[in-house]
Order: structure tokens, then C-alpha cells, then sequence
């Protein structure tokens, strides 16, 4: 009988598409690829990686943001302090990963300030994303109006390509 690992059984289900397994393999896919990606980029660029992930506590309620394929790296260089939301936008709909990003981006933000307010929350996604989105009309609205901070990066260099602040 020859057995079957547990990533080989998510591959099989994410290849019939079972609704929920579908997604979260897909989501976790995501994470192992950009995590180490984001951390090596921020190092190479000068950063110490102080918290990863980086949990926070609000009325009661303790919070992980660590949601799959996204990872919160907390980072510091000089005396500036970072938090790091990563997004793969791996998904069918840029505008679907896009809604996700902002709801998680504007909470994540909301509690920042009031727990941590010297760190600044930046969201980390692939230079093809923002080429093919952010670059465009709706997503140049979209940074300047919900006062986006993004962090872009080269998935195959590892490396910050820029800083939107």
C-alpha cells in the first residue's frame, strides 16, 4: 500500500477544486513562496527582522496576522519600525485579492496605531502585481486615497524593487 503525503492529498484536491481546500491550500502555497522572499528582501536591504510573525492584543482579543498566505514580518532599520503585510495575490481575480488586502490592510493598520503607533504598516506585493495593478488608474486612486504604503518586490531576485510611502 503505498501512502500518500499530506501535501500530495492537497494537491489532489486543489487539482478537483473542493470549494474550501481549494482555497486554503492555494493560500498556503502562497505563503511559503513570498514569506522567505519578503524576509530575505528586507534583510538584503538592510533590515532586522524583529517579530515574525507579529502578534498583536485588542480588547480582549489576540491576533495573529498571519493569515495563510500572508505573513506580517515586523522589521527594524535606524530608528524606524516597520510592519509587513505580504500578499501573493495568487487568485483568479486581482480585484477579489485586492478587497481582501484593504479590509486586512485597513484593520491591521487601525490596531497598529493604537498598539504599536511608532510602526508603519506597509503592504508587500510581487512587482507584477503592482505593474498590472497598482500602476493603473484604479490602483493609483486606490494608494493615494486609502493611503496605501507598499512595498514591491522581486519574487526572483528577492530583492525591494520600491517604497510607495
Amino acid at each position: 500500500m503505498r501512502r500518500i503525503s499530506a501535501r500530495t492529498r492537497g494537491l489532489q484536491w486543489l487539482e478537483r477544486g473542493l470549494g474550501g481546500v481549494q482555497k486554503s491550500f492555494k493560500k498556503m502555497a502562497a505563503k511559503d513562496l513570498y514569506h522567505t522572499t519578503v524576509k530575505t528582501a528586507l534583510q538584503k536591504d538592510g533590515w532586522t527582522i524583529t517579530h515574525d510573525p507579529l502578534y498583536l492584543k485588542h480588547e480582549g482579543l489576540k491576533m495573529a496576522i498571519d493569515l495563510g498566505a500572508e505573513q506580517v514580518i515586523a522589521a527594524s532599520k535606524d530608528a524606524e519600525q516597520i510592519a509587513v503585510e505580504i500578499k501573493s495575490f495568487a487568485t483568479t481575480s486581482v480585484l477579489y485579492a485586492y478587497h481582501e488586502s484593504l479590509g486586512q490592510f485597513r484593520t491591521y493598520r487601525r490596531i497598529l496605531k493604537k498598539k504599536e503607533p511608532e510602526r508603519t504598516l506597509f503592504l508587500a506585493v510581487p512587482v507584477e502585481v503592482y505593474d498590472e495593478f497598482f500602476k493603473q488608474p484604479f490602483g493609483i486612486e486606490a494608494i493615494e486615497e486609502e493611503d496605501l504604503k507598499l512595498l514591491v518586490f522581486n519574487p526572483i531576485t528577492q530583492e525591494i524593487i520600491t517604497w510607495i510611502k
